[in-house]
């Protein structure tokens, strides 16, 4: 009996990735998990032959070659494949043989990558040690603000009591560096107000930044864009969408110089986890870059106040973006090597 329509969205439920093959190993089916791997829709994957789709070891060939002929089932664990346009991946394999009512043999693939647990993990332990460094800085602040307007203060009525204009230019001085230094405690906390959730179109945001980054790129810098277009309203904060993505966009344009290439690319992944919450469906906007790359000893705290790889950044951009996905139930993740710098920004994507 074929599968129902029942069968196959419960499948799509799954965070594993499932494939069914022919006896000519021609796709004949692909879960929503499958075409967040291959990087493309069930539409265009079926009939496809499998490596059109994914790149695979030749020894690992012959055995789906010989587990079709033969109907037996066989796993093979932390295999290097490599779906055509995208980024090798490490994956375990479970091949289990069926036959249809044609008597045609096939194969039913399950993939599985082995870093995505691995980076459930790292995104909770990086976003614990945020909110404790946030609470550690919620602490500094009050402990630092509360002298520091007594300063202020005092300053303001030294300078009424001072008897030589030319004198009241030192208080000014104190009164500016106090405020300065207010200015930045609160930076470093980030906002503190509540989102505004509206439907947003999340390529409205990322056309709007683009123009933004193109109107003060140079001109040897390419700005291009690769969207997809079946990706829905959702409900968040739009400006603090945009500041997110000026942040990261901008922190681009700085790496590059006078020459590069940055890309804006969206799509969607199904049945994502963020913070320990799994969900159905998660907005994924890439900024992408070919400069010389985050430093290695920097990449696992960018995110975190006060760190820069550049002599004049304050350090500060990443930290609040990273705060602001955080009240927006997302995150920011960074992958990078020289010539190639991807920031992915993860949003749940509740329907309008």
């Amino acid at each position: 009996m074929p599968p129902t329509a029942n069968d196959l969205s419960l499948l799509d439920s799954l965070a594993t990735a499932v494939v069914a093959i022919d006896d000519g190993m021609r796709i004949r089916y692909v879960n929503s998990a499958a075409e967040q791997l291959l990087g493309t829709s069930a539409r265009r994957a079926v009939d496809q032959r499998l490596t059109r789709a994914l790149t695979i070891p030749d020894s690992l060939f012959a055995r789906i070659r010989e587990a079709l002929d033969n109907g037996q089932p066989f796993t093979d664990r932390q295999v290097s494949v490599e779906p055509h346009g995208q980024d090798p991946q490490v994956v375990d394999l479970y091949l289990s043989p069926f036959r249809t009512d044609e008597s045609r043999a096939g194969l039913v693939l399950e993939i599985n990558t082995v870093d995505r647990p691995l980076r459930i993990a790292r995104d909770e332990a990086m976003l614990a040690q945020q909110e404790h460094a946030r609470s550690l800085l919620r602490g500094l602040a009050h402990e630092i603000k509360n002298p520091l307007g007594g300063l202020r203060g005092a300053a303001q009525l030294l300078a009424r009591q001072l008897p030589d204009e030319e004198l009241s230019e030192y208080t000014s001085i104190i009164i500016r560096e106090a405020d300065r230094l207010q200015s930045l405690i609160d930076r470093m906390l980030g906002p503190t107000n509540r989102p505004r959730r509206s439907p947003v179109n999340l390529h409205e945001v990322l056309e709007h930044v683009r123009k933004i980054i193109i109107a003060g790129a140079p001109e040897g810098v390419q700005i291009r864009f690769d969207y997809d277009p079946s990706i829905p309203e959702c409900l968040t904060d739009r400006d603090r969408l945009v500041q997110v993505m000026l942040n990261i966009a901008g922190n681009a344009l700085q790496a590059l110089g006078d020459s590069g290439r940055v890309v804006f690319r969206s799509r969607v992944v199904s049945n994502f986890t963020i913070g320990g919450t799994r969900h159905p469906l998660v907005a994924c906007l890439q900024i992408i870059d070919n400069g010389p790359g985050v430093p290695e000893h920097l990449i696992d705290q960018i995110f975190y106040p006060m760190v820069t790889g550049t002599d004049h950044g304050t350090g500060l951009g990443l930290s609040i973006a990273q705060s602001m996905m955080n009240q927006l139930g997302g995150l920011i993740e960074c992958t990078s090597e020289p010539g190639h710098t991807t920031f992915t920004v993860l949003i749940p994507l509740e329907i309008a």
